[in-house]
C-alpha cells in the first residue's frame, strides 16, 4: 500500500519529487502541474495531459541518440524495436513506480479510493515531469534525468535480447565462489490484479541483495539477479535505488 499524497504537504510532495528527480524547479508552480492528473483538476488544460505529450518526444528523443550512439552496428529496425520497449508504457511505469512516482500524484476522489494508481497514470506523470524538466531547465538537465533512469533498462533489454539469463549466471557464480545457491523473495506487489508489479530481492545465505521491480515475477528476479551480479562483482548497481526512492 503506498502512502496518500494526502498525508503530506503540496511543499513537502514538491520537495521529495525534487529530491527523487535530483532537479531543482525554478518553477515550482511547473512541478505541480506534472503531477496533477486530469481527476485532481478543475479543468482538463489544468492538468499533467499536455506536459505528457511533450515529454513523450522528449523521452523519444533522448533514447534515440542513446541507442544511435552506443550501438553503431545496429540496423534502422533493430534500434526501432528497442525503442519501442523502452518509451512503452510498460518501461516507464515500471520507472516512474521505481522513483516512487506513484505516492506523488494529485488525483481526484475517484482515484482517492484506491490504493492502487493505473499503469497509465503512473507512466504518464513520468513523462510530464520529463517536460516539466525540459521547460523549466531545457534539454541539458532533461537528458541527464532520462540517461540516468534509461540506461539501466537499455542494458537489461538488450542483454536479455542476446540471451543473458542472469539468474543462471548468478548460479554459477554464487555456488563456484560462495558454496551456496541463491532464492528470491517477493517484497512488494503494486498495481491492479491485471497489471501488477513485483518486487524481487535475491538472498545468498543470510544476505539480502539489492532489489528490483519487474511486470512479472520471472522479470523481477532477472533484474534481481542482475543486481546480485553486480553487488558480487563490486560494480554499482546501475538502478534507482530503493532506499533513495522511498517506494516502499
Amino acid at each position: 500500500m503506498h502512502r496518500s499524497v494526502e498525508a503530506l504537504s503540496t511543499t513537502d510532495v514538491l520537495a521529495e519529487c525534487e529530491a527523487v528527480l535530483g532537479y531543482n524547479f525554478q518553477d515550482r508552480s511547473l512541478l505541480q502541474l506534472c503531477l496533477t492528473h486530469a481527476s485532481g483538476a478543475r479543468i482538463r488544460l489544468e492538468s499533467n495531459e499536455r506536459l505528457e505529450f511533450l515529454g513523450d518526444s522528449v523521452l523519444g528523443l533522448v533514447v534515440c541518440e542513446m541507442l544511435f550512439k552506443r550501438f553503431p552496428e545496429s540496423t534502422e529496425g533493430e534500434l526501432t524495436r528497442v525503442k519501442s520497449i523502452l518509451v512503452s508504457r510498460t518501461t516507464c511505469a515500471k520507472i516512474s513506480l521505481q522513483m516512487g512516482c506513484e505516492r506523488l500524484i494529485f488525483v481526484g476522489k475517484g482515484l482517492k479510493v484506491s490504493d492502487r494508481v493505473p499503469e497509465s497514470v503512473i507512466a504518464a506523470v513520468f513523462e510530464s515531469l520529463i517536460a516539466g524538466v525540459y521547460l523549466d531547465g531545457g534539454l541539458e538537465p532533461a537528458r541527464q534525468l532520462i540517461e540516468r533512469v534509461m540506461a539501466p533498462e537499455i542494458d537489461l533489454t538488450t542483454q536479455q535480447d542476446h540471451g543473458r539469463n542472469f539468474k543462471s549466471l548468478l548460479q554459477q557464480h554464487s555456488q563456484k565462489s560462495l558454496g551456496a545457491t541463491p532464492v528470491y523473495k517477493l517484497l512488494d506487489e503494486r498495481g491492479p490484479d491485471h497489471s501488477k508489479w513485483f518486487k524481487v530481492a535475491a538472498t545468498i545465505g543470510s544476505h539480502l541483495y539489492s532489489p528490483a521491480w519487474g511486470a512479472n515475477k520471472k522479470e523481477a528476479e532477472q533484474r534481481a539477479a542482475h543486481n546480485a551480479l553486480f553487488e558480487l562483482q563490486g560494480k554499482e548497481i546501475p538502478h534507482i535505488g530503493d532506499e533513495q526512492t522511498q517506494v516502499l
